[in-house]
């Protein structure tokens, strides 16, 4: 099984900056061709916020694009993501996926990914 550990979370200021870093590990973590960002707020859907795919080709949702930015790790099989000019709207659990199996799903839906993290909070405050 491959497993995904997520950390960087905590409480941040509006206006702040933060970077989560996700890393994978066991199973068939080496045939990973694609890693993403998701969250969920409170009673919100899971929202896509990024990927990154084995041929370097980056992705971010609207929502943080101009503010964040997401890449593969000094690490094999680490994934990180920094937004800057953190919002109220950026709280949120964070949770990190890797998708291993190749299917059709585009990269911004959740059935794309096979493996996922349990996720770390991120608080933005006023």
């Amino acid at each position: 099984q491959v497993q995904l550990v997520e950390s960087g979370g905590g409480s941040v200021q509006s206006g702040g900056s933060l970077r989560l870093s996700c890393r994978a590990s066991g199973g068939n973590v080496e045939d990973t061709h694609i890693m993403a960002w998701f969250r969920q707020a409170s009673g919100m859907e899971r929202e896509w916020v990024g990927s990154v795919d084995n041929y370097g080709a980056t992705d971010l949702a609207h929502s943080v694009k101009g503010r964040a930015t997401i890449f593969r790790g000094r690490t094999e099989n680490t994934l990180d993501l920094q937004i800057t000019d953190l919002e109220s709207s950026d709280s949120a659990m964070y949770y990190c996926a890797a998708g291993i199996t190749t299917n059709w799903s585009p990269r911004n839906s959740p059935g794309r990914y096979n493996y996922w993290g349990r996720g770390t909070q991120v608080t933005v405050s006023s």
